[in-house]
């Protein structure tokens, strides 16, 4: 049951975010497609159920998505600004990162986030290393990579997911 309920919050939330919109008639629709939806998956869907919803987990992710909003304000000044003065220099290339995650679902939602922000784009995922293309190639560090890309997401991705 708890599954079940776990895949409706995520599924209504979703459309409520697509549709944004509170009229009754939306908020309906939303319900009754979110449970037409989670009746056939919430098995498949996900191994979490409401007790992922405590509530530092869910400072955790208000704590990372104001994190990814700065980080994506960042990424697209940064890209703009390459654009409007081509003589701003780019290297592009792709890196190994290595992350320090456990969960695949912890994995994916940091490829998305690092794919999500302007400048870089999650290639693959092979366990534990994220192979990334980078505008701007400024180190081959390992280190140097964590820090530059990913790390402030992953702190907090870590917390989420332990």
């Amino acid at each position: 049951m708890s599954r079940f309920l776990f895949t409706f919050i995520i599924l209504f939330l979703i459309w409520l975010g697509f549709t944004t919109s509170l009229a009754t008639s939306e908020l309906i629709t939303g319900a009754v497609i979110s449970l037409i939806i989670t009746s056939f998956v919430y098995k498949t869907f996900t191994d979490y159920g409401m007790k992922f919803f405590s509530p530092m987990r869910v400072a955790y992710i208000i704590q990372y998505l104001i994190v990814f909003l700065i980080a994506l304000i960042k990424a697209n000044l940064d890209v703009a600004r390459r654009v409007v003065d081509p003589k701003l220099p780019i290297n592009p290339g792709i890196v190994k990162y290595d992350t320090k995650l456990k969960s695949r679902t912890a994995k994916v939602i940091l490829a998305n986030s690092i794919t999500l922000t302007p400048g870089t784009l999650t290639v693959d995922i092979i366990d534990d290393a994220l192979y990334i293309h980078w505008i701007d190639v400024t180190s081959k560090d390992p280190d140097v990579i964590y820090r530059e890309i990913g790390e402030s997401f992953e702190k907090i991705l870590r917390k989420i997911f332990q």
